[in-house]
């Protein structure tokens, strides 16, 4: 299940830069001027998906198969693994917005050549098909599952029939031996990219794991959700998960018995080491990251929330992501109130990130967010230097719509220096990457707006 939260609040991310200087306060939001978004360039597209492998051992990679497959996102303990035996098929029902099927075959591209799964798309109502994805109003499903920005079911195939079943033990994934059927629900109404990255979250976990661990850094299954496609990492797990040594009904036992020589022989070039103990997710810096970011939370206890759950971390030893994750929300939380403590709480994750993803997207979010501060203080070159080093990061995670408002924070400082028409032709850019990454052009000219009142 992706987290609905994550979605609204990065998207978001700059409205709380505003006042990051006393001056901001006085200054009168500058309107985008109407004929920039009058003839609107064509959409961009990514390139060829170029993924880096897991940098550890693969002692650890068994262990962190092993939690990823045998355990539900609630704590829940899964005795025995599951997944389709034979050739997966894959449909989408009729009225799917225009960007899904060409989203979808480059997803089954990719996990037929990274992870080999014999999987292939087939037309609706051709034949019943082993997954079933289905799109539909956000507010419909949040209706019944508040706080999901996508999510997927088993034993059943359409939204009629999870809405049947919902409260029966039939969609319970701990009951399965093989999988058969499963269905997949997504928003219709949303930004291309949100679709996307529902797609990929959300057809990894048809074929393999259920859980997500925030220790992760480079994965999907985490709900940090700083990863937006597949990446080397899930596609190694969801090759070993469909191994021919592994089949469905196995114990966990049984499959870490098979992992290291799975892993041996798929992952020939991982570094050696033996895995080190991970350390559990404490319940409680979960509760305070939700009560942070999460709906539902007053505006004026979330920074409260934050910094508890950056304690949280330190308390339990945790140095890795949860506790970078947990300085990014206490960042992104005090901007409006403390600029000075929020651009500590970014540098204190940076750092954090740049020793366990050294250059990843986790540093360019960061980055984006002290080019947002820089270009509200006038520091047009620092400005420019900040997103100049998250735009490949960006660009490799498929992220259109961070990279558009990088693009857009370039743009603003370009001006400020002068650089008029050169920034005019960023801004055109910025669009391009915006139509995918935001969809409708009353999103991009809020977010145009939104940053280019940000500068002094």
């Amino acid at each position: 299940m992706r987290a609905y939260w994550f979605f609204a609040f990065v998207l978001l991310a700059l409205a709380g830069c505003m006042p990051a200087s006393p001056g901001l306060r006085d200054v009168a939001n500058r309107a985008v001027a109407p004929e920039t978004l009058r003839v609107m360039p064509p959409m961009n597209q990514f390139g060829a998906p170029r993924p880096f492998a897991p940098a550890r051992a693969n002692a650890e990679l068994a262990q962190d198969f092993l939690e990823l497959s045998f355990m539900m996102e609630s704590g829940r303990p899964i005795a025995q693994l599951s997944r389709f035996e034979g050739p997966v098929s894959i449909t989408v029902t009729p009225g799917a917005p225009a960007t899904v099927l060409p989203d979808l075959d480059r997803l089954i591209a990719r996990l037929r050549q990274e992870a080999r799964i014999d999987i292939r798309r087939i037309p609706y109502g051709e034949t019943p098909a082993n997954i079933t994805i289905e799109t539909l109003p956000r507010a419909r499903m949040q209706r019944v599952v508040p706080h999901a920005a996508c999510f997927v079911v088993p034993r059943v195939s359409s939204w009629s029939e999870f809405h049947r079943n919902r409260n029966s033990r039939i969609m319970d994934w701990t009951t399965l031996e093989t999988r058969e059927h499963v269905a997949v629900f997504i928003p219709n109404d949303v930004a291309p990219q949100e679709i996307r990255d529902c797609l990929h979250e959300e057809v990894a976990q048809a074929l393999g794991p259920l859980n997500d661990l925030y220790r992760l850094a480079d994965s999907v299954f985490n709900d940090d959700n700083f990863n937006a496609v597949l990446t080397g990492f899930d596609m190694l797990i969801l090759r070993a998960y469909y191994d021919a040594e592994l089949r469905s009904g196995m114990t966990r036992a049984e499959v870490a018995a098979a992992l290291p020589a799975i892993l041996a022989r798929i992952n020939p070039s991982a570094p050696p080491g033996a895995a080190s103990a991970a350390s559990a997710t404490p319940r409680a810096w979960i509760t305070a990251i939700e009560t942070a970011l999460g709906p539902g939370t007053r505006e004026a206890a979330r920074p409260a929330a934050a910094a508890r759950a950056v304690e949280i971390a330190r308390q339990s030893g945790l140095s890795d992501g949860r506790l970078a994750f947990s300085y990014f929300a206490l960042g992104r939380l005090s901007l409006g109130d403390d600029p000075q403590q929020s651009i500590n709480a970014f540098l204190a994750a940076r750092d954090i990130y740049d020793t366990i993803a050294p250059g990843g997207i986790h540093a360019a979010h960061i980055d984006m967010q002290l080019a947002a501060f820089a270009l509200s203080t006038g520091r047009f070159d620092e400005a420019l230097r900040l997103t100049g080093a998250a735009m490949p990061a960006a660009t490799l995670g498929e992220n259109a719509a961070l990279l558009s408002t990088l693009l857009m924070i370039r743009a603003e400082a370009l001006d400020g220096l002068g650089r008029t028409s050169q920034a005019q032709q960023v801004r055109l850019d910025s669009l391009s990457w915006g139509r995918y990454g935001f969809g409708t052009n009353a999103e991009l000219g809020a977010r145009l707006t939104e940053i280019a009142s940000l500068t002094p």
